[in-house]
């Protein structure tokens, strides 16, 4: 019968069928400790996609605005725009996405100057005309603090407002819990990076190979300033579903707006977002 005969050849062939087993499995590992190892090493490359400027670039926008240059902590040289309203009620301290440059994300600008507010824009280490390489989350904290700081030298707290946008939020929310600005602003944030990598890309790597966690969460529980999220519902970059594992976190007085059909790109134009934009504001 077929199967006495395959049972004698399993039988015959035990220690080669236990060879090929053992080799496969090794090659699976050394392929996952490959992977892990890519991970570690590039994580940069995954999460930020920089669009470098030359130095001599000119930014063409209309309206006044003017090229700020910050000396980071380490003596990295970084660089931002400042968009001025005719008449100014605050400063709107903006943190963009992980892609581009100040050379499109400039052109956000008008909505908030409409409104009576200057608008910062930074550029990360890599992006734009901003030297450096990003290398760790800590690093990136302090970029950002160090911008704050300049910027806190023209416009006091009590009229600055913190906004982020994707991966911009997370950085948002972390400087909102260091210092004190009027308004929190999170635009299609994430819960954490960390739980973003699992929706993504479940079961793949473990936790301690993440070296940007990015836990927004923890930084909205603890920040005093009031908090805002807009979130569309058709998000499928960051699901709708962090925004609403970050309002229980809330404290008194934060508010989640839902943006019915919207996407993850364009919310700054988005209507609902301006008309609920123009209310926090006042």
């Amino acid at each position: 019968p077929l199967w006495q005969v395959a049972l004698f050849l399993i039988f015959t062939h035990m220690k080669a069928l236990k060879k090929i087993l053992i080799g496969l499995v090794a090659l699976v590992a050394v392929a996952y400790l490959g992977i892990c190892v890519a991970l570690w090493f590039y994580q940069e490359k995954l999460i930020f996609h920089p669009h470098p400027l030359a130095a001599d670039y000119v930014f063409n926008y209309p309206g006044k605005h003017e090229d700020v240059n910050i000396t980071s902590y380490d003596g990295t040289k970084l660089h931002g725009l400042l968009f001025k309203a005719d008449t100014s009620k605050g400063l709107v301290f903006y943190l963009h996405g992980n892609a581009g440059a100040l050379d499109t994300w400039g052109d956000i600008a008008p909505i908030y100057n409409k409104l009576g507010y200057d608008i910062f824009i930074l550029d990360y280490r890599g992006f734009g005309k901003s030297q450096g390489k990003l290398h760790s989350e800590e690093q990136v904290y302090k970029d950002i603090q160090a911008a704050y700081d300049v910027l806190q030298q023209r416009y006091s707290e009590d009229s600055t407002v913190i906004i982020g946008y994707s991966i911009g939020s997370g950085l948002a929310a972390e400087l909102a819990t260091t210092n004190h600005p009027k308004q929190l602003i999170l635009q299609a944030p994430y819960y954490s990076l960390t739980d973003l990598g699992e929706q993504m890309y479940p079961a793949i790597t473990p936790h301690f190979l993440n070296r940007y966690k990015f836990e927004t969460f923890k930084f909205v529980q603890q920040t005093k300033a009031p908090v805002a999220i807009f979130h569309g519902t058709k998000d499928y970059v960051i699901y709708y579903g962090s925004a609403l594992k970050l309002k229980e976190h809330f404290k008194a007085g934060d508010t989640l707006f839902t943006l019915p059909e919207a996407g993850h790109g364009h919310l700054n134009e988005n209507e609902d977002y301006q008309r609920e934009l123009a209310n926090i504001l006042k």
